[in-house]
């Protein structure tokens, strides 16, 4: 009886102490967090936008002080522009610069209503959010050689979209004798194909190495979950695996790897932005933070060997661009086609992959099965529960032995009141005699942990779950159920996420 009301007094006073905790420490910090995640939302909006420019190592540097914020529709009408239009994306190629930086979602919107504004990806340099990728070359140290930057204006050959078996061609003549040619293709989903070429007309060799990088201004409003990593992203060979949130890489400024075999990007939750180089280029690769006025940027980039390109020869180079949703099935074909090293990494499966990743085969199973993710989380909920049964079992088992002998424990400490070894070793005796393991109730649970945290790392990081439905009031399974007792299950006006307890 008395370690019954210990037991209770215990968790009484752990969630007095939970509550306290929610009320004067973890309210005011999510308060702060949201102030500080506006603060830096005007900030952005506030400041001009900046653009990494080509240097002999791929670099970043701002646009005029001048220049007045604009919004995303005014930035994307400062430069002549190729459209991009396939079945799953929507946007631009600026023929200022010849980046890849207006970019959004055919088949996702920001709400439920198919009606809603799609999920914008990239955005221009100048607007509220920069987001793009460039391509191009760099001079060798030391040289003068005009190569396309920032500020280049391109021309396109012929009109028309970039589309599926729509190549478009871009030209710029630096007026030295060299003739850049750039070439860009994308497939029916997220990967564009990037062919840079340069012909030497004049009299003497250059040297010029080809780059390509990602870059996005402003650090982004995350989720701030621990299991589920935002930010900078690669497989880099022998590096492996290499996750950087932003504020770690602001505050180490910056990464080099030199290595065979890589990829690396930016990722959200659902999206990202990843550079593919060939699997046998050598990468001079690159992680790395600047700040411009105010504003933060994060960079993703590399550089291969150089080429020196003899009078009358011609160099090229070859880049290839991720830029859309983690669709498992996409990124596995991708990974397959390309023979990718590791590219599934791209979504975060967690320390459980090896779990996690049949867990969600499993759920996609039985959504083909059923037509429904509800229902196919409920199947595999069950399924997993009687895999677990013998487990189970027996912890009930050994729970029940452990309630008989109650009484004989009890006499035990009553016996020997002052003696805690001698009341050790008398229960020690009493399990050997009752075949009682006291770890094995224990245990099932223990083993059934990294199952079922794998099931919730699933729910969380899959995009096939987001605005996916399942029965009456349930519109998205991805967000949290907006009716609950807290609520009178939706007959009250009120929203009890906003009181951080519930």
């Amino acid at each position: 009886m008395s370690d019954q009301k210990n037991t209770i007094l215990a968790i009484g006073l752990s969630l007095l102490v939970f509550l306290a905790w929610q009320y004067f420490i973890g309210a005011p910090q999510m308060e702060k967090q949201r102030q500080i995640a506006q603060e830096q939302k005007q900030v952005q909006q506030s400041q001009p936008a900046a653009a990494p420019g080509t240097a002999p190592a791929v670099g970043q540097s701002g646009v005029a002080a001048s220049e007045q914020p604009l919004s995303r529709k005014d930035a994307l009408a400062k430069s002549k522009r190729v459209d991009i239009d396939t079945t799953s994306l929507k946007g631009s190629i600026a023929l200022t610069g010849g980046r890849i930086d207006d970019l959004s979602f055919k088949q996702y919107h920001e709400t439920v209503d198919s009606k809603s504004p799609a999920i914008v990806l990239l955005s221009p340099s100048g607007s509220p959010e920069p987001f793009y990728a460039e391509f191009g070359w760099l001079p060798a140290s030391g040289t003068s050689a005009k190569v396309p930057g920032a500020d280049t204006t391109w021309r396109q050959e012929g009109s028309g979209s970039l589309g599926q078996n729509r190549p478009v061609t871009l030209t710029w003549n630096n007026g030295d004798g060299l003739e850049f040619r750039r070439t860009i293709s994308v497939d029916d989903k997220y990967l564009f194909t990037i062919k840079d070429e340069v012909a030497n007309k004049g009299s003497a060799p250059v040297t010029l190495y080809p780059f390509a990088l990602i870059s996005r201004h402003g650090t982004p409003q995350t989720l701030g979950y621990y299991v589920l990593h935002e930010g900078l992203i690669g497989y880099l060979g022998d590096e492996h695996l290499q996750e950087w949130t932003y504020a770690k890489i602001a505050d180490k400024k910056n990464i080099q790897f030199n290595v065979t075999n890589g990829w690396l990007g930016i990722t959200d939750k659902y999206w990202a932005a990843a550079l593919l180089p060939d699997t046998s280029a050598r990468l001079d690769a690159r992680f790395s933070s600047n700040t411009i006025g105010t504003t933060k940027t994060y960079q993703t980039d590399y550089k291969l060997d150089a080429q020196t390109i003899a009078p009358g020869a011609t160099g090229s180079a070859d880049a290839r661009l991720f830029a859309g949703a983690k669709e498992v099935a996409t990124i596995d074909s991708y990974e397959s086609a390309l023979q990718l090293h590791h590219f599934e990494k791209l979504i975060d499966w967690g320390w459980f992959y090896f779990i996690t990743q049949p867990m969600f085969s499993l759920l996609d199973y039985f959504f083909r099965w059923t037509g429904n993710f509800g229902v196919a989380i409920l199947i595999v909920t069950v399924l997993v529960k009687l895999a677990f049964f013998p487990l189970a079992n027996k912890s009930y088992a050994s729970m029940a032995k452990m309630k008989a002998v109650q009484p004989q424990m009890a006499a035990i400490k009553e016996r020997y009141p002052d003696d805690r070894m001698k009341q050790q070793q008398e229960m020690m005796e009493l399990y050997k005699r009752e075949q009682i393991n006291p770890l094995a109730g224990c245990l099932p649970v223990v083993i059934q942990i990294p199952v079922f945290f794998s099931l919730y790392k699933v729910l969380m990081i899959s995009i096939e779950m987001r605005h996916a439905p399942f029965f009456g009031w349930i519109h998205d399974l991805s967000a949290p159920d907006p009716t609950t007792v807290f609520n009178l299950f939706g007959l009250l006006p009120f929203d009890p996420s906003m009181v951080p307890v519930v």
